[in-house]
């Protein structure tokens, strides 16, 4: 039986009770403005934000956000619509680099030996390294953010791109719609990551 829209709507509302986070099938929380300075919302056109489960924790400090994005690139029969689960958060406990990260290809590895393109490599991951193409203007910053912790939680993890500007943070699988089980895997996942990456934690 075919997946509907309204069925994977339907499902992320249950999610959302069953995770006690509310639910929006649009972006009633006017998160588009703010996504504005990442890449990934940067792409293509007719850029839709859709299925949000939102949190906010007692003290107002973390913001949660997990949705669909989708946006439409080329033209006529080369047009493709483009879709993806994304976890987005800002936190006051956060203090980042403006960074990028995703998976490499083998393109991205002979631009960087060309120097022709920026690749932050850390010795003591060389697997991390080899997985991921890192860049940030701050680099020493970038080191200091991407501690031990954080290298080896992505080192198991793979095939991320993640974004970071601040208090905001995102990161999702390129092109990769999560189905309910694995949103709530993803939650998991983000909040060890914004565990990591706490200011006070480096």
């Amino acid at each position: 039986m075919k997946y509907t829209k309204s069925a994977r709507t339907a499902h992320l509302h249950r999610l959302a009770r069953e995770l006690n986070m509310s639910f929006s099938e649009t972006d009633d929380w006017g998160l588009m403005p703010l996504l504005d300075e990442f890449r990934l919302f940067r792409k293509g056109r007719r850029r839709k934000i859709s299925n949000i489960l939102h949190s906010v924790d007692d003290f107002l400090e973390l913001n949660i956000s997990i949705f669909d994005y989708e946006y439409t690139t080329g033209k006529n029969r080369e047009r493709n619509r483009k879709r993806q689960t994304v976890f987005f958060f800002r936190s006051r406990a956060l203090g980042l680099p403006e960074m990028y990260m995703k998976p490499e290809r083998f393109f991205n590895r002979i631009a960087s030996y060309l120097t022709l393109q920026q690749d932050i490599d850390f010795e003591e991951f060389p697997k991390f390294s080899k997985q991921y193409l890192l860049q940030g203007e701050d680099e020493d910053y970038v080191r200091y953010t991407m501690n031990k912790d954080v290298l080896t939680f992505f080192t198991k993890e793979k095939g991320w791109t993640l974004e970071a500007i601040n208090f905001f943070l995102m990161f999702h699988h390129q092109g990769k719609i999560l189905k309910p089980w694995e949103i709530k895997r993803l939650l998991k996942k983000g909040m060890k990551l914004h565990e990591m990456l706490k200011y006070e934690k480096r």
